[in-house]
């Protein structure tokens, strides 16, 4: 009686996880959009580029600039990689160098590397006054134009900024920032603006407005077949346009104006990052400072002829879709032509691994007996693909007689 009751239990508890499971991928199945291949893309290709970029920079924190395989091992699970480390950095040969001493491996950034890292700060002092415009425009979008450190750090390399931007720019603008601390604590420490410039209180939208003389209006990239989504947003651009910069205390909570607003600030916040997109929970830590509604990405994907929201890598991310052209983007920042530079490095390595990978593969499979040689012919039959042989053709091997001499070799132990 016992063991039947825990049969029950047990089979209750398991349609239970499923049932809470269905309904998880439910809720998140629900807000979806329709996937572009072009935008899926391009953050398929920056996918590796950020993962490796994150191991530079930690190398460039250690000593001498040289860490431990065994360290980045630890920090493999920060970085959401599974697998040994050791085996990732000998897949980017031309950007990170191992090396085994004394029964221990290490490693240090490749020559071309870190003449790209020396291209990268170049870029990086010379772009100072475009990165603190950038920081003061954010600033400005903020009702009592002060932001947390800490939550400013969970956006700073998508707006461009230094890692040592605390130490690097802000002290050499003081007439325009300055560090506060209010609350008295470590988590407290914010970045206020002191100077308000008119000329910075300009989003994109109004820019390009001026430029075209007519009203500020959103681009809108939608098929022409979706007919109720072009209606809809119509009928959202009727509402007079609200700059980012101006203060929305007076607005009712849910009205159509609120919204029109709220969707030109997180325009004007994606147009100020480098690769025009940011990722949705990064975006809700600034809720409160925004006046960002609760459901964000209702509210988004309410939008869909302006922005793209997909869940890439399980990553809920929104771009902006007007700041793309197919994949590729339609302004690049010095700070991103020098970052496509890594990554094209980074692919240059990856495919010398490939190849020689590949090879080691031929030379295996060619001891083992998987690539013969047809018989009284000189040349060798064609060996296996680029896809390590997953195929039907078995190596190239379709004469008949001589695959069933291939299968004997193979798989009869007392051939000779």
């Amino acid at each position: 009686m016992k063991l039947q009751c825990g049969k029950l239990v047990t089979n209750i508890c398991a349609q239970n996880r499923y049932l809470c499971h269905f309904h998880i991928l439910r809720r998140f199945s629900l807000w979806s959009m329709k996937k572009d291949p072009d935008l899926e893309a391009a953050l398929s290709r920056n996918r590796r580029w950020i993962v490796n970029n994150q191991i530079k920079n930690i190398i460039m924190r250690c000593p001498d600039q040289v860490a431990s395989v065994n360290f980045l091992q630890k920090k493999f699970k920060s970085l959401d990689l599974q697998g040994k480390a050791l085996n990732w950095l000998k897949k980017y040969p031309c950007c990170f160098e191992t090396y085994l001493e004394k029964d221990e491996y290490y490693c240090r950034l490749t020559k071309r590397m870190l003449f790209l890292v020396e291209e990268e700060e170049t870029v990086k002092n010379m772009q100072e006054m475009k990165i603190v415009e950038r920081l003061a425009k954010l600033l400005m979008m903020v009702s009592n134009h002060r932001l947390n450190v800490s939550k400013l750090h969970e956006v700073k390399r998508s707006l461009g900024l230094p890692d040592d931007y605390l130490i690097r720019i802000i002290p050499k603008h003081l007439d325009v920032f300055r560090v506060v601390n209010y609350g008295g604590r470590k988590n407290t420490m914010e970045i206020e603006l002191t100077k308000w410039d008119p000329e910075l209180a300009v989003s994109t939208i109004e820019r390009i407005a001026q430029k075209q003389g007519c009203n500020p209006s959103f681009p809108c990239s939608l098929p022409s077949t979706w007919v109720k989504s072009w209606e809809k947003f119509r009928e959202f651009d009727s509402v007079p346009y609200m700059s980012p910069y101006v203060d929305v205390g007076h607005l009712v909570e849910g009205s159509r104006e609120l919204e029109k607003r709220t969707i030109g600030l997180l325009h004007e916040f994606l147009s100020l990052t480098l690769w025009k997109k940011a990722s949705i929970m990064k975006l809700g830590h600034f809720r409160r400072e925004f006046r960002l509604p609760e459901k964000l990405n209702v509210l988004l994907l309410k939008h869909p002829g302006i922005f793209y929201v997909t869940n890439k890598y399980q990553i809920y991310t929104v771009l902006l879709k007007e700041g793309y052209r197919g994949s590729e983007l339609v302004d690049k920042d010095p700070l991103v032509i020098v970052k496509d530079k890594f990554g094209e490095l980074m692919q240059e390595g990856l495919h010398e691994y490939n190849r020689r990978h590949h090879t080691l593969n031929i030379e295996k499979r060619r001891k083992k007996g998987m690539i013969a040689m047809k018989e009284g012919k000189k040349e060798p039959i064609p060996e296996l693909s680029d896809e390590d042989g997953q195929g039907d053709d078995l190596g190239g091997i379709l004469d008949p007689e001589e695959r069933k001499r291939f299968y004997k070799v193979l798989f009869d132990d007392k051939a000779p």
